[in-house]
């Protein structure tokens, strides 16, 4: 079997406005940028699928990507522990060799530390790390992993 590829996105930088629900909150001019930016690399790792937190964060930087993919919009990304995260990976479909997930801290940042044994120093708005996995996505658990590539905007 081949190396599975893992690209784990935090949604690009949001803006803040008073009254406006978390889940509601829209991406800034630079996470805009910022979220194209990490397209034009993300792009090489050729993902078959975008599992993407239903927010408008997430789903704007699942757009502005604009990789050639299916984007499945998964609840359970919404405000995610890395367990969770772990759940939705497994239900990948195994003939999927790479799949991009686009969610939030601190479940992100946990996921890539998890799944890697890699220690990051921080996880900022728009960043994104390259795992591969040698076991199939319903077998992805704590250090299955490799980080091979990790970006900050």
């Amino acid at each position: 079997m081949s190396a599975r590829t893992l690209v784990v996105v935090r949604h690009a930088k949001a803006g803040h406005a008073p009254g406006l629900p978390d889940s509601e909150r829209p991406l800034t001019p630079g996470g805009e940028r910022d979220a194209r930016a990490a397209g034009e690399e993300i792009r090489r790792f050729a993902p078959g699928l975008v599992l993407c937190s239903p927010s408008v964060r997430t789903r704007s930087t699942a757009e502005l990507l604009g990789l050639d993919a299916p984007v499945e919009i998964e609840r359970d990304i919404y405000e995610a522990y890395p367990d969770d995260l772990l759940g939705v990976l497994r239900r990948t479909d195994g003939e999927i060799a790479s799949v991009v997930l686009v969610g939030h801290n601190p479940g992100v940042h946990e996921l890539v530390a998890a799944l890697t044994d890699a220690r990051i120093d921080g996880f900022p708005p728009g960043a994104y790390a390259v795992i591969e996995l040698d076991v199939p996505w319903e077998d992805a658990a704590p250090g299955t992993g490799r980080l091979v590539h990790l970006s900050h905007p």
